[in-house]
């Protein structure tokens, strides 16, 4: 049962969780591919220190799919076709048709409300084993991968939704998203690394410290083959949190590696903040994949503070906040009143409009 306050707590986490990982991205963006040196030529003496008007990039609009793959999955389980894998991808693969269509496809009767957006149909650098893994229907599992020497951050860093199905056991929130990731990049390094980021967002958002958060996701992970090297990263993350005061030398050490790098980066970003601002201009400073960082760092500290912790400013540029908002308030209202839109003694026609059960 939801109370009024965790109603309200949980909306305010959603919100902080979808709005800092795309304020993180869209930050990090411009220092993709640049070594510390480069983003201090570019930008200043000090890197990047605040968003300009950057676009964010194809990692957002795959977390906004992740979302509405995950709100149709619960809208289904009412027709006792209950299988999350499925709706995800058919949702990624929605978020597919917008890397080569012109526009919405009026002709696409599962299309809903997300992939009506306009403003979603254009190419914003997506990763190549993103556009591979989603390039056909055939659905990537942990048996047999899609790109399974993929191990870059772009699974992770459209994974937090999975965090924020609050009331899935953790052990489930790792399984869904570790299978989900594994339709597109199949190293166990990049589909663990998305898991482990998704049962921190889960402790987060259920109400857990950052720290306590982390150790049980290193406990979960350690049964999973492949591990190592992003419980490695992680133990680093928070083996950094005693060296000294933060800064960027201590990042760039962090940032060597792939997805374990750019999570590792994050947590310890996360860890050491003073603040959202403070923490974000650390994640995305170095020469490691900064708008993975970025946004992966960003979806923490939301998780952590909520909505109303993110900068104004910076919110107020963001391309997208309205679809962001929107959606992350649909994904609240499904988790906390999905028997009253749906359920066998009441339907929203306007509901089921946005999100199909088909």
């Amino acid at each position: 049962m939801w109370g009024r306050f965790e109603q309200q707590d949980f909306r305010s986490r959603v919100r902080g969780t979808l709005l800092g990982s795309a304020i993180g991205d869209a930050f990090g963006a411009p220092g993709g591919g640049l070594s510390l040196d480069a983003i201090r030529e570019a930008h200043g003496p000090e890197g990047l220190t605040a968003p300009a008007a950057t676009p964010v990039t194809a990692a957002t609009q795959l977390t906004l799919f992740t979302v509405d793959g995950l709100i149709r999955a619960h809208v289904r389980r009412d027709t006792g076709a209950w299988h999350p894998p499925t709706d995800v991808h058919r949702a990624y693969l929605r978020w597919a048709a917008t890397q080569h269509d012109w526009g919405p496809d009026e002709r696409r009767k599962d299309n809903g409300w997300l992939a009506r957006q306009e403003w979603l149909y254009v190419r914003r650098d997506p990763d190549r084993a993103c556009l591979t893994g989603f390039a056909d229907e055939i659905l990537g599992t942990l048996a047999q991968p899609k790109n399974p020497t993929a191990r870059n951050a772009a699974a992770a860093a459209r994974s937090a939704p999975f965090g924020l199905l609050v009331g899935w056991e953790p052990a489930l929130v790792l399984q869904l998203s570790v299978e989900c990731a594994a339709q597109s990049h199949g190293h166990p390094a990049a589909y663990l690394s998305a898991g482990a980021f998704a049962l921190v967002v889960h402790g987060l958002t259920r109400g857990e410290s950052l720290d306590s958060a982390v150790q049980r996701a290193l406990g979960l992970l350690g049964a999973r083959p492949g591990h190592q090297p992003v419980t490695d990263a992680l133990q680093h993350a928070l083996s950094a949190v005693t060296q000294g005061a933060p800064g960027p030398a201590t990042v760039e050490a962090l940032s060597t590696g792939d997805a374990e790098a750019a999570l590792a980066v994050a947590v310890y970003c996360a860890l050491v903040a003073e603040d959202i601002p403070h923490g974000l201009r650390l994640a995305v400073n170095h020469g490691g994949d900064s708008a993975a960082s970025g946004a992966l760092c960003g979806a923490l500290l939301g998780a952590l503070h909520g909505e109303t912790a993110l900068p104004a400013a910076w919110l107020a540029e963001l391309e997208g906040r309205a679809t962001l908002l929107e959606l992350a308030d649909d994904f609240a209202l499904e988790m906390t009143q999905g028997p009253a839109l749906h359920g066998p003694t009441a339907a929203s026609p306007g509901w089921l409009a946005r999100y199909p059960r088909g």
